[in-house]
């Protein structure tokens, strides 16, 4: 996506006032921030629930224990934006290193106790598609990066469905689920600690084990 492009793409969602220049600086992030805010994002109704566990072939228990274990509460921050999780590391990888060393840029990860906010809008500033692929999204902190596999038309429409409601964040986990083959063992899922082992492991990698992730899946289950 072009600098223009970006632009015109925040005036349509909303930035008003910004000049469609190419010039990306200081009131393009500002219009990141106004347009990726939405105070009023409606929390997922038990029908919205149902038509996910629908087509996972599970249950609405078994995603609410999901939801529990593997989201940290909320999707949204207290600006009403999604809550983000930017990896400077992804920046760097994406861009290769153009715009290292920088608080967005650098082949380490780490730099948590900095805003992701600030560090997305800067690197939005330097190349639109790499910032938003190198953030993680959402009530389940999904990766932009894997736009492409989960069906969106680019890192920008997946960090954007997150915007409009906290059903958009359970339609990403549900996409990354059926993504990653993990239907089968979401369906498992019990309030028997063995029957979540293939989940916890498919979703969290081996280190389920030392975080104990099937057993607080299976306590959610009782």
């Amino acid at each position: 996506m072009t600098p223009q492009e970006f632009q015109s793409w925040l005036v349509v969602h909303g930035a008003s006032g910004l000049a469609v220049d190419g010039a990306l600086g200081p009131a393009t992030r500002a219009a990141i921030l106004a347009v990726f805010c939405n105070k009023e994002a409606p929390a997922i109704t038990h029908d919205e629930m149902l038509a996910i566990v629908t087509r996972l072939g599970g249950t609405v228990k078994q995603l609410k224990a999901v939801a529990a274990v593997e989201s940290g509460g909320s999707g949204f921050d207290d600006e009403g934006r999604p809550k983000i999780l930017f990896e400077r590391h992804y920046f760097h990888r994406l861009t290769d290193g153009k715009w290292t060393p920088s608080i967005f840029s650098d082949p380490k990860g780490g730099g948590y106790s900095q805003s992701s906010w600030e560090k997305l809008t800067l690197a939005a500033c330097r190349d639109v598609d790499a910032a938003f692929a190198s953030a993680s999204w959402g009530k389940f902190q999904v990766m932009g990066a894997h736009w492409k596999a989960l069906g969106y038309d680019s890192p920008l429409a997946l960090a954007w469905s997150c915007v409009g409601s906290e059903a958009a964040h359970y339609e990403l986990l549900a996409r990354y689920i059926e993504h990653n083959n993990l239907a089968g063992a979401f369906r498992t899922i019990s309030a028997d600690p063995e029957t979540c082992r293939s989940f916890a492991a498919g979703y969290n990698g081996p280190g389920y084990r030392k975080f104990d992730y099937h057993s607080k899946i299976a306590a959610r289950m009782k």
